[in-house]
């Protein structure tokens, strides 16, 4: 397989008559030409130039093959133009959903570089914790989590998994103290989610284990819980990668195993190869993925010099 410069090179010599002329014409040093004639010469096995003082003529074996080498050029320039046309495609505007907690924390962070790389396209957020219909045409793109998607026609890529456990703010631990078992929760204030959320697996599982004893509030979005429990308004169950690294709430419980969920981007069969949205998706998946891996690094690092503080209840054995 030969190297695209050193094609260039020999036709740009071809047609110049000269190392020096060729390099003029490619915008590079005479040596840089004189260079991938040489390399390409090299891998052929034969001369394609004999060099004199008035510069460089194609030998026999040279001109047999520049028609192959314009034929090379050609193709090179349609791929080239089909590639313009396809970065020209990058653009346009998209309208992607997801939860305040994901947008905040990984999205808009992200539409930084993202549009760095891709300015033409315009990313529009609308921002609810209720599953829009992407079939209706109600968003282009959405990030959902959950323990499973629901059956249905959309296209999907998975990108994180997320661990649940209870937390607590300092303030509320000073105050109430931690659970040291499940038990305990029925002597403590629960923040619950309200129904339009949908089942949050950890917080059904913090009420089960709260004898009956009813939250002191709900909350309708994940964003509003998580300012809630670091309000100290009582112990709520939070995604571990938002809350093992912040440093105001405590971990008052382990993993609770059953409330393990996943988050995928999703779209539509017929969008999923348009340009702005294969664009979006191949950005932004490896972004989430870094982002949950530092920030899983984060609370460790954190839980581990919080351990002489609090050590979290078990779960996985309470019914």
């Amino acid at each position: 397989m030969f190297d695209w410069n050193d094609l260039k090179a020999f036709l740009a010599v071809a047609r110049g008559g000269s190392t020096l002329a060729a390099s003029k014409a490619l915008g590079v040093n005479q040596t840089t030409v004189a260079r991938r004639i040489e390399s390409l010469e090299h891998d052929l096995g034969f001369k394609l130039f004999e060099r004199g003082q008035t510069g460089s003529r194609l030998t026999e074996a040279g001109e047999g093959l520049i028609s192959e080498a314009e034929n090379v050029e050609r193709a090179a320039i349609r791929f080239a133009n089909q590639a313009a046309i396809q970065m020209r495609g990058v653009s346009g505007a998209l309208r992607l959903t997801t939860n305040e907690l994901v947008a905040n924390t990984m999205v808009i962070p992200a539409l930084v570089e993202f549009r760095k790389v891709h300015p033409d396209v315009q990313v529009d957020l609308v921002i609810t914790d209720r599953a829009l219909d992407l079939q209706s045409g109600e968003a282009d793109l959405a990030i959902r989590t959950g323990k499973a998607l629901a059956e249905s026609d959309l296209v999907a890529r998975k990108v994180a998994d997320h661990d649940m456990a209870l937390y607590c703010s300092r303030d509320y631990a000073a105050r109430r103290g931690v659970p040291s078992s499940p038990d305990d929760l029925a002597d403590h204030d629960l923040i619950d989610v309200s129904m339009e959320m949908g089942e949050i697996p950890g917080a059904t599982w913090m009420m089960r284990h709260s004898g009956g004893k009813p939250p002191i509030t709900r909350s309708n979005s994940m964003g509003s819980l998580v300012h809630a429990v670091k309000a100290g308004l009582g112990i709520g169950a939070l995604p571990c990668t938002i809350a093992d690294p912040d440093r105001d709430l405590l971990r008052c419980s382990d993993c609770i195993e059953e409330a393990r969920a996943s988050s995928w981007i999703v779209t539509r069969r017929d969008l999923k190869d348009t340009p702005r949205v294969r664009a979006f998706i191949d950005f932004m998946a490896p972004h989430i993925q870094q982002v949950v891996r530092q920030t899983e690094e984060r609370g460790r690092l954190r839980l581990a010099e919080e351990a002489a503080t609090v050590v979290p209840f078990p779960t996985k054995n309470a019914s």
